[in-house]
């Protein structure tokens, strides 16, 4: 059962969509204040799990750590950090099949057996709505959670396909290298991402003439191949006089104004922007017609970035006019101590205008992002009668309804490869089933071996990017010598392509996780509850990857009988396997993953695109009875249960 509980007049978040009983206590926690903060506080017991948090740092069990809720446009990954680009502030305490949700907009510090202090304290400043569920089971609680936020976002099915991006892409010779590589080389490929390279001095809706003279064209040659293009609109507007959109902008009064009551200024890629009033729905319906500047060129997918918003410097700020390229990205931590000097004061200087009354931006920093997605996505639904792709940096828990999240600019190493799994879980917990990592790195020199592993990884995850920036060894999978281990692996997303969108779709539509730790399913299994380098992705298969330098081998813990599939990239050998620990051996160019008991995995026929993907003379595997296929066009908005099929194995 959901409840929640009010303290004082919440802001309105739009988090949650279903109506929820208000009561007067909250479970397991009490409350108290302390120089205006209300501090809530949980004992734990000693061996009790805490899930949750979305994109953080930290492990998937969240004890030992602490974490803010206030987007940060950071390289800094580590632990030592305890922001990212995203507020997800959903904790779910295993043990007791509870989950909490504090629904505020602005800075929350979660400490959670912070040194080992054995209690959970969550301070925070405001007005805000807690929500509390209380279920059968962890995953019961957490369903009963993500159906009240609101059904998922629904990608159409090529955004499931291999995407291949690099900030350094600057004209079309440099996307037809791309495409070229991939097809010479036998690699499947469904779309490349256009960073800012593409747009005219860094203005959102426009392109560089010089480098695409016909971006309509090229996007229609490119379709013809099956690759469509994936351009990034960034949060800021240039501030631009004589320029379209700018002129706009202004004359429509959908801007943050700053303490003057005039319109707020800071600097990004373009020089000094204007930033989109997101809260206002008036400013969100402005901007998402703004993207007829791409559909009238063909293009369907986008991602939103810089949308914390990120800022370089403001008109109240002093710094560089424009940050140097090596101070962002070779050398994030000075640029993180540069940027904190300013932070709170810059987001202090410009409000936006809710109910025609000022609101500081601070104190609603952390919805900004998620509604600059909900303004792309409402903005495309009346463009377009079919679906689109729509991923962003920066979020709040209720994005998940309207695009997916990338987890932003993480570094070549393998800690990221285990990051990015533990961000899929929980992203999921919290409604974001669209998700994923820069595949590879986008920061650092990948190598050979640190990206087929990853790739590994990336296989089984929705959004499956791999992308780099500039200055870093190019990583297209063509660039590293004979291609063929790439081929596998690429292979078999394809071949998984049936099963990933069924259940990605099934997941969807009932309010269900995509992928989710081993214990929201073996709930009686102790063992399983410290397990984090394996997952279950869907109802029928187990990953458990390799995730260290050098390593050809690891152990995996069954919880059950499975069968063991190894793809080698032409077949799949499948093997029984009895419940308990074994030692599995995983050569550099293979992957392994497992099916559960009495389940079946569809998978098709090998292709290099997704247009190609069928759901006919599907190859059924595992030791199951019937499967439950979702199938559709892969465009059609009419998404229901009617789509679902049952497949038998003879």
């Amino acid at each position: 059962m959901i409840t929640k509980v009010l303290f004082g007049v919440p802001f309105p978040t739009d988090a949650v969509t279903q109506p929820v009983e208000q009561v007067r206590e909250l479970k397991h926690f009490s409350v108290g204040e302390e120089y205006g903060c209300l501090i809530f506080t949980c004992p734990l017991d000693a061996d009790e799990v805490v899930y949750g948090l979305g994109e953080t740092t930290g492990g998937l069990n969240k004890r030992g750590g602490q974490y803010i809720s206030f987007n940060t446009d950071t390289a800094d990954h580590s632990d030592s950090n305890p922001s990212l680009y995203a507020s997800h502030n959903l904790l779910v305490l295993e043990k007791r099949n509870f989950c909490i949700f504090f629904d505020t907009p602005g800075k929350v510090d979660f400490r959670i057996d912070l040194n080992g202090s054995g209690k959970i304290e969550v301070i925070c400043r405001g007005n805000m709505a807690v929500y509390q569920v209380e279920a059968g089971s962890t995953y019961e609680a957490v369903r009963e959670f993500l159906a009240a936020v609101g059904p998922s976002y629904l990608p159409p099915r090529w955004a499931f396909g291999y995407g291949q991006s690099r900030f350094g892409y600057k004209c079309e010779q440099d996307f037809l290298e791309v495409m070229e590589g991939h097809q010479k080389a036998g690699l499947p490929l469904d779309y490349i991402c256009m960073d800012i390279d593409y747009m005219d001095g860094y203005r959102d809706f426009s392109v560089d003439s010089s480098r695409f003279p016909d971006l309509k064209a090229f996007s229609e040659r490119m379709l013809k191949e099956g690759i469509r293009l994936v351009p990034i609109v960034d949060a800021g507007i240039k501030v631009d006089p004589g320029e379209p959109v700018y002129e706009d902008g202004v004359k429509h009064g959908v801007f943050c104004t700053n303490k003057e009551g005039k319109l707020f200024q800071g600097g990004v890629w373009p020089g000094m922007t204007h930033f989109p009033d997101f809260l206002n729905p008036k400013a969100r319906k402005w901007f998402g017609q703004q993207y007829k500047f791409y559909t009238d060129r063909g293009i369907e997918g986008f991602w939103n970035d810089m949308n914390e918003p990120a800022l370089f410097y403001t008109e109240y700020t002093k710094g560089p006019k424009k940050l140097d390229l090596a101070l962002n990205f070779v050398f994030p931590r000075l640029r993180k101590k540069v940027k904190e000097r300013h932070t709170v004061r810059d987001y202090q200087s410009f409000f936006h205008q809710v109910d025609s009354k000022p609101v500081c931006h601070y104190d609603v920093h952390n919805i900004y992002g998620g509604n600059m997605i909900r303004a792309t996505s409402e903005g495309l639904s009346e463009l377009l009668d079919h679906r689109y792709l729509i991923f962003g940096r920066s979020s709040y828990i209720g994005a998940g309804r309207y695009g997916g999240v990338w987890t932003g600019d993480n570094t070549s190493c393998w800690e990221h490869i285990m990051l990015n799994l533990r961000h899929m879980a929980s992203l999921n917990m919290c409604g974001f089933l669209y998700s994923g990592a820069d595949t590879g790195g986008f920061m650092g020199n990948c190598s050979r071996e640190l990206l087929l592993r990853w790739l590994a990884v990336s296989t089984f995850t929705p959004l499956m990017r791999n992308h780099s920036s500039m200055g870093t060894r190019a990583q297209e999978a063509y660039r590293f010598g004979d291609p063929e281990a790439f081929r596998r692996i690429l292979s078999l997303r394809y071949r998984l392509l049936p099963y990933i969108y069924s259940e990605y779709m099934k997941a969807a539509l009932r309010s269900d996780m995509y992928i989710k730790p081993l214990a929201f399913t073996f709930p009686e299994d102790e063992k399983v509850k410290n397990i984090e380098d394996q997952l279950l992705v869907g109802n029928s298969i187990m990953i458990a990857p390799i995730v260290t330098k050098g390593a050809t081998a690891r152990n995996v813990y069954l919880p059950e009988d499975m069968t063991m599939v190894r793809y080698d990239g032409r077949d799949f050998v499948c093997t029984p396997c009895p419940k308990g620990d074994r030692q599995v051996e995983v050569p550099l160019d293979q992957v392994v993953f497992f099916i559960r008991k009495d389940r079946l995995l569809p998978v098709g026929k090998a292709v290099c695109n997704s247009r190609e993907v069928t759901a006919e003379d599907l190859q059924l595997l595992g030791d199951g009875k019937t499967y439950e296929l979702y199938w559709d066009d892969g465009m059609t908005r009419n998404c229901t249960e009617d789509n679902i099929r049952v497949l038998e194995k003879s």
